[in-house]
């Protein structure tokens, strides 16, 4: 039986579990890995994340590791910003290789930068592959669910999604970014100076969502606010004391001829349940008929992202040469069992 062969390239939280669900799948070779932690460069990947020997080195030498494997898909998992990661991405195209990447901006990478989106697509379509951005969010939750809920609709005239979710499981790089545990001063300065991001994809979804409806937007429109805290909050990673902030609530606008016809919020904070917060995800689109989904708990936004990364495997391996968005491919089903996609 042939297998699919995967390279990994981003070896942290996201791409190690992505490889804790690969090795539970037949049907499916792990062809390299690709690192940047010295602590677990020259080690086997299986033994490295405690899973016992898989045959695979991790190596820093990306040119070397993709040559070695011969031909594949790589997953890449290394960054959020398509400038950060585009000379990855540019090389792991050339040497063959289909990619699928958890970047938020890649969801929709002419909305973060057309001339790279235009190279990187050109370049594709020249080494015969395809290249897709992919996640829960931007991906998923927040634009492609909305779009499919709106085939039930006869016309549309807004929607709005929100997805409320709980941080606490994230590690100290996510709090930082978020402004969790610092005052509403320093959350001011933060996002003054670009240190606090709030969530990365809003200006992808928003994109998508438009254009899918055939929606001409005037433009997008952001906003961030901390989300203060009245009582005591601790993760592995924070303390909150009461006052001080607990999260961020960031928003998103597109607007036609002055009204706000998409709007999306992703208020996110840890421990939501001490102030009796429900997470979850919701969609509301006023149209006829109007359509309202509501899911809860939230759909694990890691989980979620490493199940979307892999799912997305056999759609792109059949997808025409290029640059795809997720309106550019059929929706992704539960890629449960490997052998079965391979038939």
């Amino acid at each position: 039986m042939h297998k699919t062969r995967i390279v990994l390239w981003g070896l942290g939280a996201m791409g190690s579990g992505i490889y804790k669900v690969l090795s539970e799948r037949t049907g499916v070779e792990l062809a390299g890995a690709i690192g940047r932690n010295p602590e677990k460069l020259g080690k086997d990947l299986g033994e490295a994340l405690g899973l016992g020997k898989s045959g695979v080195i991790i190596s820093s030498d990306a040119a070397s590791v993709l040559k070695d494997a011969g031909s594949g898909t790589v997953i890449h998992s290394t960054g959020s910003f398509f400038k950060e990661i585009h000379h990855e991405l540019m090389q792991a195209v050339r040497a063959g290789y289909n990619v699928i990447t958890i970047a938020e901006e890649m969801a929709e990478p002419w909305a973060a930068d057309r001339v790279l989106a235009e190279e990187l697509n050109e370049e594709a379509k020249k080494s015969g592959v395809t290249v897709l951005g992919t996640g829960v969010n931007p991906g998923f939750v927040l634009d492609a669910l909305a779009i499919c809920l709106s085939g039930a609709c006869c016309s549309i005239s807004r929607i709005e999604a929100e997805r409320i979710n709980d941080l606490s499981p994230f590690g100290s790089t996510v709090m930082a970014t978020q402004g969790v545990g610092i005052t509403p001063g320093e959350f001011s300065e933060g996002i003054k100076k670009g240190t606090i991001v709030g969530h990365i994809g809003f200006k992808q979804s928003i994109t998508l969502i438009a254009r899918a409806l055939n929606w001409q937007l005037d433009n997008i429109e952001e906003e961030k606010e901390p989300i203060i805290s009245s009582t005591y909050r601790e993760t592995p990673y924070v303390k909150v004391e009461p006052g001080m902030v607990a999260g961020c609530h960031h928003r998103a606008y597109g607007y036609i001829n002055g009204k706000a016809v998409i709007t999306l919020k992703h208020p996110q904070q840890v421990c939501p349940e001490a102030e009796k917060i429900e997470t979850g995800d919701f969609i509301r689109i006023e149209g006829i008929p109007p359509v309202n989904m509501s899911i809860k708990p939230e759909i694990p936004g890691g989980l979620g992202t490493m199940a979307m990364a892999i799912n997305m495997v056999p759609v792109v391996v059949s997808a025409s040469p290029g640059l795809k968005t997720l309106l550019d491919l059929p929706f992704p089903a539960c890629w449960s069992k490997f052998e079965q996609a391979e038939r």
